[in-house]
């Protein structure tokens, strides 16, 4: 028999680690939205001054194309059991650090 073709059976995965992997991972990259979005606005408080500075307009088309892949990964959940497990385990330490970067940069 060859391990590597061997699957494992996947594990019942209770609804606590499922709403916490889940949770975890939204607020983590939910977050990192607030961040990209502080950051690639643009340093002059109005957008009318994009075309002024070339690179604003590029920070904030950076950080738009950014932003939307972020929104757009908050969608696609993890496909299997582990992924949840380890969104909810990684995200005791990444969620309040992301906070803490959120309230650094703001």
């Amino acid at each position: 028999m060859n391990a590597a073709n061997e699957k494992l059976p996947d594990a019942k995965l209770s609804m606590t680690v499922w709403l916490a992997g889940v949770v975890a991972r939204t607020l983590f990259i939910g977050i990192l939205i607030v961040i990209t979005a502080r950051v690639a606005s643009p340093q002059l408080e109005h957008i009318s001054s994009l075309y002024e500075t070339p690179s604003d307009l590029v920070r904030v088309a950076l950080g738009f194309a950014v932003c939307a892949w972020l929104a757009i990964n908050l969608f696609i959940l993890p496909k299997d059991a582990g992924g949840y497990r380890q969104w909810a385990q990684m995200g005791i330490v990444l969620v309040p650090l992301a906070i803490l970067c959120a309230i650094v940069i703001w």
